[in-house]
C-alpha cells in the first residue's frame, strides 16, 4: 500500500469521513542531500559545517504549545533556538514566537501559510490534513538518512505520507492517566469500576481519540491489525463491541463520571471536583503543580464489560517538528528543525511522564 498510515492518525474517522489522500506531485520543498547535516550527531550542524556555511540574515517564525515558551517550566523553545543561533555564527536569525498546539496546526497553517510559522510542533494525526494542503516540506537526502537511521521507525512510520517523511519525529501523542493518590490507591487505579466508587474520573467520550480506547479494548481493529490497511476501514460490528457500548451507556449514569476534555477537567481538578482525568504528557506540569506529593500517573485501567475484564487501549500517535513549504529560507528552517529534534534539544524537552522518546538510546 502507498500511503503509510498508522491507526491513530485516523481515529477521527469514528465521527467523522475520512477525506481522500491527495498525491504528492506538488511538493514545493525537499530537504536535499546538500544540507550540512551531521549524521552522527542525529542532524545538528557541525562546528565546521557551521564556518562553512553562506551568510544569511533572516527572520523566522515558530510555533509550538505554551508550556514550550514558558518562563515557569524552562522556556525550552526559545533556549535552544538561542543556542541554535550561537552554533551558526554566519547566519544572524531573529525568532519570532507564535503559540499554537499540536492539533490546532493542522488547521491554523494551511489557513493561511503565507502567515503561518516556518518551523512548527505538529500531531501526526494531521499530516492528512497538512500534506494535502501542500503545507509541508519533505525531508530528504541526508536528512532523511539522519531520521531513518537515528529515531524509532514507528515514529517516522507515522510521519510518512506518499512514501515521503515531513517531520521530524519528538515522542509519541498517546494518553494515559493522571490521579490524585491521595483519593486512589495503586490497586483502584487498575479498575475503572472502582474509581468511579472512589472518586470523580473526566472522561472525554464525546472525543473519538479518548472514546476509541473502550472500542479497541473490546477487539475494535481501525485500518486493519496494523493500522496501516485504509480499505479494512473500521471494524465495529461484533458482540464485544456491542457489549462495549451498553457498558458505556450504563457508565454515563453515573455521578462521578464527568464527561469532560483535558482542559476542563484540570481546572476541575484544581477546585477539587475531578480526582483523575485521561490525558498526555502536554498538561504533565500542570497537574503536577495542582496534586503535589500526590501526583500520579497510570496506564488506563480495566473495565468490568458482561462480567469480563476489559483492558482500555490507548491511540498512540506522534508529535514532530514541520517545516512550512513555502518558507523563505528553507535551508535555515529545516536545519533548525533538526536540531530542535536533535539529542540534546530532546533530552532537554524529555518530561517525567514521557512513555517513549524518539531518538534511538535517549
Amino acid at each position: 500500500m502507498k500511503r503509510k498510515v498508522l491507526s491513530v492518525m485516523l481515529c477521527a474517522a469514528m465521527v467523522v469521513s475520512m477525506t481522500a489522500c491527495g498525491g504528492s506531485d506538488a511538493k514545493e520543498n525537499t530537504a536535499s542531500a546538500n544540507a550540512s547535516v551531521s549524521e552522527t550527531e542525529q542532524g545538528e550542524a557541525t562546528e565546521q559545517d557551521a564556518q562553512e556555511e553562506e551568510p544569511i540574515t533572516c527572520t523566522l517564525t515558530v510555533w509550538s504549545p505554551s508550556e514550550d515558551q514558558d518562563p515557569e517550566y524552562g522556556q525550552w523553545l526559545n533556549t535552544m533556538c538561542d543556542q541554535f543561533n550561537e552554533l551558526h555564527p554566519n547566519w544572524d536569525i531573529t525568532f519570532n514566537y507564535g503559540v499554537c498546539t499540536e492539533s490546532d496546526a493542522k488547521k491554523l497553517v494551511p489557513q493561511d501559510i503565507d502567515a503561518a510559522a516556518d518551523v512548527f510542533i505538529y500531531s501526526s494525526t494531521g499530516l492528512e490534513n497538512l500534506c494535502q494542503a501542500n503545507s509541508l516540506t519533505e525531508f530528504g537526502g541526508k536528512y532523511l538518512d539522519t531520521i531513518r537511521e537515528n529515531y524509532s521507525s514507528v515514529l517516522a512510520d507515522s510521519l510518512t505520507y506518499d512514501d515521503g517523511v515531513y517531520g521530524v519525529p519528538m515522542t509519541t501523542n498517546t494518553y494515559f492517566m493522571y490521579y490524585d493518590k491521595s483519593v486512589f490507591s495503586e490497586d483502584d487505579i487498575k479498575s475503572l469500576d472502582t474509581m468511579l466508587e472512589k472518586g470523580k474520573v473526566a472522561i472525554p467520550l464525546n472525543n473519538g481519540f479518548y472514546l476509541a480506547s473502550f472500542y479497541l479494548g473490546a477487539g475494535a481493529t481501525f485500518f486493519g491489525e496494523e493500522g496501516n490497511e485504509r480499505e479494512a476501514g473500521i471494524v465495529l460490528d461484533n458482540d464485544e463491541t456491542l457489549a462495549m457500548t451498553n457498558a458505556l451507556i450504563d457508565m454515563v449514569q453515573n455521578e462521578n463520571l464527568v464527561v469532560s476534555s483535558p482542559e476542563d477537567a484540570i481546572a476541575m481538578m484544581r477546585e477539587g471536583n475531578v480526582n483523575a482525568y485521561f490525558c498526555g504528557t502536554w498538561q504533565a506540569a500542570q497537574t503536577e503543580e495542582i496534586l503535589g506529593d500526590n501526583f500520579g500517573v497510570a496506564p488506563l485501567p480495566s473495565m468490568t464489560v458482561d462480567g469480563e475484564e476489559v483492558q482500555l487501549k490507548p491511540f498512540t500517535s506522534s508529535k514532530a517538528i514541520g517545516v512550512k513549504s513555502t518558507t523563505a529560507y528553507p535551508q535555515v528552517a529545516i536545519e533548525l528543525a533538526m536540531y530542535l529534534g536533535g539529542y540534546d534539544s530532546q533530552k532537554l524537552h524529555m518530561k517525567p511522564v514521557d512513555m517513549f522518546h524518539a531518538i534511538k538510546g535517549l
